[in-house]
């Protein structure tokens, strides 16, 4: 069995060390994100939950998805960046329900930016 796992840079552009987007990885964990319900999900499960998802949303906004040539890609990107800012990120004064949103919103962009992401290099729907 092939891997699904698609390593598209060795390196970054200072040398060091690039992840590989793992395209089973990551709609598992924005599958449990997205799964969470307010009324039955803790803080702490989504304080556990949310670093791991913006890791896998940095990592593809990382990768070349065709935003200089695709505006709905693009819209992605502006979309993800804007809740990446850390002004946007819960902090432990954040009500339960801003961070279950918050999570929820980032899951959702990941899902969608790894489905261009499988796009653009042939490997299929996640």
């Amino acid at each position: 069995m092939a891997s699904s796992v698609k390593a598209s840079r060795a390196t970054d552009s200072a040398g060091a060390e690039v992840l590989p987007v793992d395209v089973e990885t990551i709609p598992e964990s924005t599958e449990a994100a997205l799964a969470m319900q307010m009324a039955t999900s803790t803080r702490k499960d989504m304080d556990v939950s949310t670093p791991e998802i913006i890791g896998h949303l940095n990592l593809l906004l990382g990768e070349d998805l065709g935003a200089d040539e695709d505006n709905d890609v693009r819209e992605l990107f502006r979309k993800a960046y804007r809740l990446l800012d850390l002004k946007n990120r819960p902090t432990a004064e954040t009500p339960a329900f801003g961070t279950f949103i918050y999570l929820r919103d980032a899951a959702d962009l990941t899902r969608r930016l790894l489905w261009v992401y499988t796009q653009r290099h042939g490997l299929g729907a996640p």
